[in-house]
């Protein structure tokens, strides 16, 4: 008898056939009472992606042409498309990392009917290269403890835009929310980055609750070249400036200070780290300079470029 109410997982992909196989096998081995639909939404992947999908024949497909493809709006087709009472995301790169994971993302939900929203903690892949490493787990480290659920709303305490958008941190790499939600007063937004982002702040915007749930761990990394390092802090400083965030421009000195931190941090980090050999170390010491100016270099130009704010991100949300 089902006793649980109905999920589904929705991957985006494009492309995606390096994690793909591991990922659906791990969604299908989900401990849950409920109904579980899997939903692949690809944008015209010429890859392996869709033989993957059609060796498991629990996926529905839908597949859109890759110009239609939208951060905001494919995440909120996805929850049209949807027919459980939940939509958990997944992205094409992030792998569930145990059977026990969409009920623990699933449960703060359950548990109380004023949460809305929910996102998992990501773990590093073991590839990973150390400087990615500490990022992704500072970044949830700072989100609450392990052993417990963390809950944000907006109380009207808040000192500064900057704490707000601190406490409406979402992110859809792994994260769920109620379709009802999705599809009623809070949908995804049709902008070009940064979509959960702005999703997370109109949950709190509108009065509703969200929640981290530590235990519900996905394994994901992304595989960046130092080059690749310094695109995406321009495309993340990009993104969150059109959607409305505030990012001060940054000088050549504070750009400069913000490098020397990280090298020498990391570098500590770095050197306590057992999970590389002394080899390893020493490599990582010598790319940790290269990865840090790249980083922030790009972090600063980002904030000198010209950008308007998406007409997405402007409308009001009742």
């Amino acid at each position: 008898m089902t006793t649980q109410p109905s999920a589904t997982v929705a991957i985006l992909t494009y492309d995606g056939e390096r994690y793909l196989e591991e990922i659906l096998t791990a969604v299908e081995g989900q401990v849950w009472d409920g109904d579980v639909e899997i939903l692949v939404i690809d944008s015209g992947s010429t890859d392996g992606t869709l033989a993957i999908i059609a060796d498991h024949p629990r996926v529905r497909l839908h597949q859109i042409p890759n110009a239609e493809f939208g951060h905001g709006s494919t995440r909120d087709l996805a929850a049209r498309l949807a027919t459980g009472d939940f939509v958990a995301y997944l992205t094409q790169d992030a792998t569930p990392a145990s059977d026990e994971w969409l009920r623990e993302l699933l449960a703060p939900m359950l548990d109380d009917e004023r949460i809305v929203a929910v996102l998992g903690k990501q773990a590093p892949r073991p590839h990973c290269h150390p400087m990615l490493k500490y990022e992704i787990v500072g970044t949830f480290a700072g989100l609450g403890p392990d052993f417990g659920v963390s809950v944000f709303r907006d109380t009207g305490s808040f000192a500064s835009r900057g704490e707000f958008e601190a406490a409406a941190f979402y992110s859809d790499v792994n994260a769920a929310a109620r379709r009802a939600v999705l599809t009623g007063p809070v949908p995804y937004r049709d902008v070009s980055y940064a979509e959960d982002q702005l999703f997370g702040r109109d949950v709190l915007a509108a009065g509703l609750r969200k929640a981290y749930a530590p235990r519900a761990v996905v394994v994901h990394s992304n595989d960046l070249t130092i080059r690749e390092a310094g695109e995406r802090a321009v495309d993340e400083v990009l993104g969150l400036r059109r959607i409305g965030t505030e990012i001060a421009p940054m000088s050549h000195g504070q750009a400069f200070r913000a490098t020397l931190r990280g090298i020498l941090s990391d570098g500590l980090r770095i050197v306590r780290d057992r999970q590389w050999s002394v080899p390893g170390r020493l490599r990582w010491l010598l790319v940790n300079p290269w990865y840090q100016v790249a980083k922030w270099s790009g972090h600063r130009r980002a904030t000198r470029m010209a950008v308007e704010v998406e007409p997405a991100a402007l409308a009001a949300r009742v």
